[in-house]
């Protein structure tokens, strides 16, 4: 067994943000990582995804976008090739291939069990990343033995697709740019959109992240916040890493051919089941859009930015008259179906008492149990803790907490 002060599990960006804060605060520490530096970003994401995010807004502790391009979009050889450097120019100790099988108590500090030997630590941060498994509903079950199905974390391009017929379940960021791009490569492309959230790429001249960051929004903090289980829930935006695509929502994707329905409510006897509710769906999206352009509005009137040009709406979200509620899924020659549906944190070797009764890691701003750490979950501090841009301040901030609460020696 081997003993350290500080275990971290994962080498994406919270697990080096939190590498150089300690290092930073002569903390000794591991990164106990299942595959390579920025493992998810190489292996689980689709060809063609491109960050949301500008490069400008690629920032890590001590480390800041330097290229060419900074209004740009990184596609994944590119975040996998800045988070490699990153991790270089740090020295981060970084312990690859090692896949962590069992966290449990010992003494006042935590035995981490991986497939390669034990390690034995008073502080542990769960940095594995929010987006391990993929959410698919129930009623998946109840598909045709026939048709195919993928999550975004299996999709890589269209042409793993069988001929016929796609349904895409979700219409956030992932929905409709699996929905858009599947359309673009020919198939017949079903998308069900329950709740999501409108918004376009530019606003008055500036990229709608310069808003959401100089306004203020994006630092929001969990004491801020009302209903936080809600916030942390939000869908994300419908945007494409594209600073040509003012807006890829349901009006663009109904223009290129995609057929909207409801949200699927279930699927019985070879149909899919669709809700009423997407006119008002669409409404509430198009509000909540509307409402955050007019804070937009009024912050840029009260800080007298001058540089900006005139406020904007836009149409709003058209939807058929009678959208379809029942789809033969034989007879529209459905033979693949995507789940845009979410994610999930993967947590199922972490045996402590610290999940709640649906599961959840409960956590009060990243602080889960004494020396227990997550970094990197949505809106942990802030609304931006998920982005690669908000990890530095929450490790920050995690660094002192346990360095003020457990010192820097090992036990």
């Amino acid at each position: 067994m081997r003993r350290i002060h500080t275990v971290i599990i994962g080498a994406g960006q919270a697990g080096l943000a939190m590498s150089y804060c300690l290092q930073q605060r002569a903390v000794p520490h591991v990164l106990l990582e299942r595959g390579k530096v920025a493992n998810s970003w190489a292996t689980e994401r689709w060809d063609s995804l491109r960050l949301l995010t500008p490069n400008w807004q690629s920032r890590l502790p001590g480390c800041t976008y330097a290229g060419s391009d900074p209004d740009g979009f990184m596609d994944m050889a590119g975040i996998v090739g800045f988070l490699d450097g990153y991790a270089a120019a740090i020295s981060a100790p970084v312990e690859p291939q090692t896949s962590v099988t069992s966290v449990s108590s010992l003494g006042d500090g935590y035995r981490v069990t991986t497939d390669k030997g034990i390690w034995a630590c008073r502080n542990l941060v769960l940095a594995s990343g929010a987006c391990n498994r993929a959410h698919v509903p129930s009623c998946a079950a109840a598909l045709p033995g026939h048709i195919d199905q993928l999550s975004p974390l299996d999709y890589r391009n269209p042409s793993q697709l069988r001929a016929g017929s796609v349904l895409v379940v979700g219409a956030s960021a992932t929905g409709v740019q699996l929905a858009a791009e599947v359309r673009a490569a020919g198939h017949e492309v079903t998308l069900a959109a329950g709740q999501h959230i409108r918004m376009p790429r530019h606003y008055c001249g500036r990229d709608i992240q310069w808003w959401m960051e100089q306004s203020g929004l994006l630092a929001t903090t969990t004491g801020e916040i009302d209903d936080l289980a809600r916030a942390r829930a939000v869908p994300s935006l419908q945007l494409v890493g594209d600073p040509d695509a003012q807006f890829l929502d349901l009006n663009a994707l109904q223009r290129s051919g995609v057929e909207v329905v409801g949200r699927l409510a279930g699927i019985r006897d070879g149909e899919a089941l669709f809700s009423g509710g997407l006119a008002n769906a669409a409404m509430l999206s198009d509000l909540k859009m509307n409402r955050t352009l007019a804070t937009f509005d009024i912050w840029a009137d009260e800080a007298e930015i001058d540089s900006l040009a005139p406020p904007e709406r836009f149409p709003a979200t058209e939807v058929p008259a009678s959208p379809t509620l029942r789809l033969d899924l034989m007879r529209k020659q459905i033979s693949t179906v995507i789940w845009a549906t979410g994610f999930r944190p993967d947590f199922s070797w972490l045996h402590l008492p610290v999940f709640d009764r649906k599961g959840r890691l409960v956590h009060s701003d990243g602080l889960v149990a004494p020396g227990l750490y997550v970094l990197g979950l949505p809106f942990l501090r802030t609304r931006k803790s998920s982005l690669i841009d908000g990890v530095g301040a929450d490790a920050a901030a995690l660094a002192d907490h346990l360095v003020q609460f457990t010192g820097r020696q090992v036990a």
